[in-house]
C-alpha cells in the first residue's frame, strides 16, 4: 500500500548538454510504495529522468532527492547499490552464471555466502526460476523471458527499497510481454516496493502505474492516476488513448 510519504522528489530539476535542454523545470514526488511510470516517445527524457534517481545522471539545475537527501550529497557507488535496476534486454553480465548473476549486489554487500545463495535460491523462486535447473546456466543460454526474470531478480536481490526500470520487457514477444508485465506488477505490490518505471506504450502504463507522468519534449505534462488518464482533455494524451481504442 502507498503512503504519503516521498521516497524521491525532484525540484526544479533540469539537465543540459551545453546549450541543448534535455530536461527542464521536472517538479515531481513518488511516494513510497508507489509505482510511477514515466510515459512518452522517444527522446522526450524520460531514460535522462529516471538515470537522475540513481546519479547516473547528475541535474545541471535543480535537484533531485532520494529519502529526502540530495543525490549529489550520497556517495554515487553507495546510492546505486541500494537501488535496483533493470534495463532491456536484462544486461546481464554474460561471463557470470544467472546465480552470479542475481547475487552480484549482495556479494559487492559483503554479504555472507550462505546468506547470498539462500537469497538466490529465494529470488529465482519468486521470479518462478527453478534453481536446480537455472542457476548454473549463463545468458546465452537463457530466453528474453528468462533473461528478463533474472534481471528483476537481480534488481530485487539486496532488497532495495526502490527500483529503476527501464522499458524492461519492450523487446519481448506480445505473450511473454504480457505475462511477465502481470507477475511484476503483483511482485511490486507484494513487496511494497517504490517502482518508476519507463516505458512509451499506453497499455503498460496503465497496466502496471499507481500514477502516469506523461512526458513531452523534456517536460511533465501531466501526473495522473491510470483513471482519471483515461478520462483527460489533454490532447498529448488523448493522442495515446487512440491508440489503444483502435
Amino acid at each position: 500500500m502507498t503512503n504519503t510519504t516521498p521516497i524521491i522528489e525532484f525540484r526544479s530539476a533540469g539537465y543540459s548538454v551545453g546549450s541543448t535542454v534535455i530536461l527542464t523545470g521536472i517538479d515531481l514526488t513518488v511516494a513510497r510504495g508507489e509505482t510511477l511510470v514515466l510515459l512518452g516517445e522517444s527522446g522526450c527524457g524520460k531514460t535522462t529522468t529516471l538515470k537522475m534517481i540513481n546519479r547516473l545522471i547528475e541535474p545541471t539545475s535543480g535537484e533531485v532527492l532520494v529519502e529526502g537527501k540530495p543525490t549529489t550529497d550520497w556517495d554515487a557507488v553507495d546510492l546505486r547499490r541500494h537501488i535496483g535496476f533493470v534495463l532491456q534486454e536484462a544486461g546481464l553480465m554474460p561471463h557470470f552464471s544467472v546465480a552470479g548473476n542475481i547475487g552480484l549486489v549482495p556479494r559487492l554487500l559483503s554479504w555472507e555466502r550462505e546468506r547470498i545463495d539462500q537469497r538466490v535460491r529465494e529470488m529465482m523462486e519468486l521470479v518462478g526460476l527453478d534453481s536446480a535447473k537455472f542457476a548454473d546456466r549463463f545468458p546465452h543460454e537463457l530466453s528474453g523471458g528468462q533473461k528478463q526474470r533474472v534481471g528483476v531478480a537481480r534488481a530485487l536481490a539486496a532488497d532495495p527499497k526502490i527500483v529503476l526500470l527501464d522499458e524492461p520487457f519492450g523487446a519481448l514477444d506480445a505473450i511473454t510481454r504480457n505475462k511477465l508485465q502481470r507477475e511484476f506488477a503483483e511482485l511490486v505490490r507484494s513487496l511494497q516496493k517504490t517502482a518508476v518505471f519507463v516505458t512509451h506504450d499506453l497499455h503498460e502504463a496503465m497496466l502496471l502505474g499507481s500514477r502516469i507522468a506523461l512526458m513531452e519534449r523534456g517536460r511533465i505534462v501531466s501526473v495522473d492516476t491510470p483513471d482519471n488518464f483515461a478520462k483527460s482533455d489533454s490532447a498529448l494524451a488523448r493522442a495515446y488513448l487512440d491508440t489503444v481504442r483502435l
